[in-house]
C-alpha cells in the first residue's frame, strides 16, 4: 500500500503542472515609442522574501515585423520574452542592473536564477524556496531573461502539446497536438501535456547575431518604459555563462555597435535610446572553438586533480585527429573563415542557407560531430560529469529541485506565465546548428573590440568543470585581440581571495565582504586594467552553485571597479596582477564522487535501470525523487539498499545525451 500512495503522489505532482493557470493579476502597458510593443507583468511575490524588496516577472511583446528594420531579417511570428526582474536589496534607486543569460543554445535563464546566483533556492521538496545569502541583487538590481523566442516562458504562439520525458533526448521533447480532436492524453510517470511555443524551428532565433536583434529590441522597450526601472545609475551589464561566451560578446558588441550608430545619427529606428554599457562577465564560457577545441581532449587527459579520463592511447588518437593536416583544428578553422564570408544576414535570410549553399556544407557539414560530438561520446564513455570533471555522468549536483518548483500551479500562477516551463528548448538548439554557429568565430574579435570602446570584460571559470573547461578558458583569454593583449599575456597570477564557502554572512556584502569575513585563496586571477580572467578552485561548470561565496566576490568586484584577485585596489589603467605565470603547478584534490539520485524531472540524474523503471511506472516516488523501485511482485526497496546508485556499463555510442552549453 505504501508504494502505491507514492506512486500515486508522484502522478498527481504531475499532473498539476498540466496546463498552465488562467492569468491574473497582469497589469498590461503599451510602448509609447513602438508600435504594437506591449509589456504585461505582475509582482509575482515569490523567491525573494526580503521585506520591502519588490520583483516583477512578465513579457516583453514584440509584433510580429518588428524585426523588419533594414537588417534583411523577415520576422512574421511574435516574440514574447519572459523575464523576472529583482531589485537590489540594498538602495535599488542608486544600484547598476545585470542581466543574466544561460546558454545552450536553448537554455533558459530560470537555472541562473533558482540554482545560482538567484534571491533563492528551491528546497528539496521541491516546493518551498528558502533565502540565498550571496544572491547577486544585494546590491544590483538583476533581470533575469528567457531568451531566444521559444526558450523557457518566452513562446512564439500558445501551442498545446505533450511533453514525454527522455533519457536520450536532451532530457524531455514537446510533441504539439490538437486535443480538442484528439483528446487528453493519460498522463503518467514520463509523459504529461500542457501549453507550449510552437516548436516551430521558423519562428526563433537561429543564431547568436539573430538572437541579439531581437534582445536589443527587447531591451528598447523594457530599460526605457518599464515603469519599475527608473534608477539614478542607468549602467546596464551582462553577465552569462557556458554558451554565453558566444553570447556575452556577440550581444554586448551588437548592443555597442547600435549605440554608435545612434550617436553618429546612422541608425534609422524612431525613438532608439543609448544604452550605457558597462561590464561583460562570462563564466565558462565557450568563446571560440578553435582555440579551445584542443582543451576537450587535453584537460580529459591531464588536469590539476589528478583524474585520467583518458588513457595514453586514446589520448593519442584523439590528439593526431585534431593536429593532423586536414584534422580537427584546421577544419573548424576553415569552417570558420567560410562561414566569416557569410555575414549574419546571409543565415538570418533564409533558414536553410547552410544546406542551400554546398561549398559551405561541404566545409562545416560534420565538423561539429567529427570533432567534437566524437570527443565528448569518448568522455562519457568514462562514466564522468560533463560539468564536474569529479562526478559521474548522472550527476546529483546542482539540485534538481527547480524543476519541480517550475512545474507546480501556484508557481506558474505567481509568475503569470500562460506557458509551462521548458528547461532548453530544442527548437532553438536545432536552428542554430543549421547555421552552424557553435563554430563560428569572431567572439573574441568582439570582446576585444568591447574592451577597447571602455567596456570591462571578465572571465570567471570553476576548474573542475569539462563542458568549458579553464584550460581553453585561460587560452580563449590570451587569444582576445585587444589593444593591451601583450600586457595582458606578460602578467602573472595572483591568489584570488574570497570569504571562505562554509561562512554565513551576517548582512549584506559590500565587494564580497564584511566585518566579521575569513577569506581563503579561492582561486587566482590574471587582470590588466579593466580585463580579467580567473581560476576558482573546486567549482563545476555553474561556479555560484559550487562556490557561492567566491562567485559573488568576483561579480561585485567587477560591477563596482574593484580588483578581481582582493577587492581591495580601485581599477585604473595600471592596474595588473604580478605573479607566476600560470597555474598548472597548483593542484587539488577531489572530493567524494557522489552517487547518482534519479530526479524524475531530469532524467540525466537517472541510471538506465533505474529509468527503465521510471518508464514502466515501477518505482516509489517522493518530492520526484525515485526512492524505491517496484518489483513485479509489488514489493519495494529502498534506496538505501542502492537501486539508484548502482553504477551499470553502458554503450553510449550513437546516443545523443550531451548537455547543453
Amino acid at each position: 500500500m505504501r508504494v502505491q500512495q507514492l506512486v500515486l503522489g508522484g502522478l498527481l505532482g504531475l499532473a498539476c503542472a498540466q496546463f498552465p493557470p488562467k492569468r491574473e493579476g497582469i497589469k498590461w502597458l503599451k510602448s509609447k515609442f513602438h508600435e504594437n510593443v506591449t509589456i504585461s507583468y505582475k509582482e509575482p511575490g515569490i523567491c525573494e522574501t526580503t521585506p520591502g524588496v519588490k520583483s516583477y516577472s512578465g513579457y516583453v511583446h514584440l509584433p510580429p515585423g518588428l524585426l523588419d528594420d533594414g537588417s534583411g531579417e523577415v520576422q512574421n511570428y511574435p516574440i514574447n520574452t519572459f523575464f523576472w526582474f529583482f531589485e537590489a536589496r540594498n538602495d535599488p534607486a542608486n544600484s547598476p542592473l545585470a542581466i543574466w543569460l544561460n546558454g545552450g543554445p536553448g537554455g533558459s535563464s530560470m537555472m541562473g536564477l533558482l540554482e545560482e546566483n538567484g534571491p533563492c533556492r528551491v528546497a528539496n521538496d521541491s516546493k518551498t524556496t528558502y533565502p540565498n545569502p550571496w544572491s547577486w541583487n544585494n546590491e544590483v538590481n538583476m533581470l533575469y531573461l528567457d531568451q531566444p523566442n521559444q526558450v523557457g516562458f518566452s513562446y512564439d504562439v500558445l501551442t498545446n502539446g505533450t511533453w514525454q520525458l527522455d533519457e536520450y533526448d536532451g532530457g524531455f521533447s514537446v510533441v504539439p497536438a490538437n486535443f480538442t480532436k484528439d483528446g487528453l492524453p493519460e498522463a503518467n510517470l514520463t509523459s504529461h501535456y500542457g501549453t507550449f511555443a510552437s516548436q516551430n524551428l521558423c519562428q526563433t532565433a537561429n543564431s547568436t547575431t539573430h538572437a541579439a536583434h531581437a534582445l536589443w529590441h527587447f531591451a528598447q522597450t523594457w530599460f526605457f518604459e518599464f515603469p519599475h526601472y527608473k534608477p539614478a545609475d542607468d549602467r546596464i551589464s551582462l553577465w552569462t555563462e557556458s554558451y554565453g561566451g558566444h553570447y556575452g560578446p556577440g550581444i554586448m558588441n551588437f548592443f555597442q555597435q547600435q549605440n554608435e550608430k545612434i550617436a553618429n545619427g546612422s541608425l534609422d529606428e524612431q525613438g532608439a535610446q543609448y544604452m550605457h554599457l558597462d561590464t561583460l562577465g562570462i563564466i565558462n564560457g565557450l568563446l571560440d572553438m578553435a582555440v579551445q577545441g584542443e582543451s576537450y581532449i587535453q584537460f580529459a587527459y591531464n588536469n590539476t586533480y589528478g583524474i585520467d579520463v583518458f588513457n595514453q592511447s586514446i589520448y593519442d588518437e584523439l590528439m593526431h585527429n585534431w593536429t593532423k593536416p586536414d584534422g580537427c583544428k584546421q577544419r573548424v578553422s576553415a569552417c570558420q573563415a567560410a562561414l566569416k564570408d557569410h555575414d549574419a544576414t546571409f543565415l538570418i535570410l533564409s533558414k536553410t542557407a547552410a544546406v542551400m549553399k554546398p561549398n559551405l556544407t561541404e566545409i562545416c557539414g560534420n565538423v561539429e560531430d567529427d570533432c567534437w560530438v566524437n570527443i565528448i561520446k569518448q568522455y562519457y564513455a568514462e562514466d564522468r560529469g560533463f560539468y564536474d570533471i569529479a562526478h559521474p555522468m548522472r550527476d546529483p549536483f546542482p539540485p534538481p529541485h527547480m524543476y519541480g518548483y517550475l512545474a507546480s500551479e501556484p508557481v506558474l500562477a505567481a509568475l503569470g506565465v500562460p506557458v509551462n516551463y521548458s528547461e532548453h528548448s530544442a527548437a532553438v538548439s536545432s536552428d542554430f546548428q543549421r547555421t552552424y554557429d557553435m563554430l563560428r568565430g569572431g567572439f573574441l574579435d568582439a570582446a576585444g573590440e568591447l574592451l577597447d570602446a571602455g567596456v570591462k570584460v571578465h572571465l570567471v571559470y570553476g576548474d573542475r568543470d569539462y563542458a568549458c573547461n579553464w584550460a581553453g578558458g585561460e587560452k580563449a583569454s590570451l587569444a582576445v585581440p585587444h589593444k593591451r593583449a601583450d600586457e595582458f599575456a606578460a602578467a602573472g597570477y595572483e591568489a584570488f581571495l574570497a570569504v571562505a564557502p562554509d561562512y554565513v554572512p551576517s548582512s549584506h556584502l559590500s565587494l564580497g565582504k564584511d566585518t566579521d569575513e575569513k577569506e581563503v585563496v579561492a582561486g587566482m586571477t590574471r587582470q590588466v586594467g579593466n580585463f580579467s580572467f580567473t581560476r576558482v578552485f573546486q567549482a563545476g561548470h555553474e561556479v555560484p552553485s559550487y562556490q557561492p561565496a567566491a562567485a559573488y566576490a568576483a561579480f561585485m568586484r567587477a560591477m563596482f571597479d574593484r580588483d578581481i584577485a582582493t577587492g581591495l585596489r580601485r581599477v585604473t589603467s595600471d592596474l595588473a596582477t604580478v605573479g607566476p605565470a600560470d597555474t598548472w603547478f597548483i593542484k587539488n584534490v577531489p572530493p567524494p564522487r557522489p552517487e547518482p539520485r534519479c530526479y524524475i524531472l531530469k532524467p540525466g540524474t537517472c541510471t538506465p535501470e533505474v529509468w527503465a523503471k521510471v518508464k514502466k511506472g515501477k518505482v516509489a516516488v517522493k518530492d520526484y525523487y525515485v526512492i524505491g523501485i517496484i518489483d513485479d511482485d509489488d514489493k519495494d526497496k529502498d534506496e538505501d539498499e542502492g537501486v539508484s546508485g548502482v553504477p551499470l556499463e553502458e554503450d553510449v555510442e550513437g546516443r545523443e545525451i550531451f548537455g547543453e552549453l
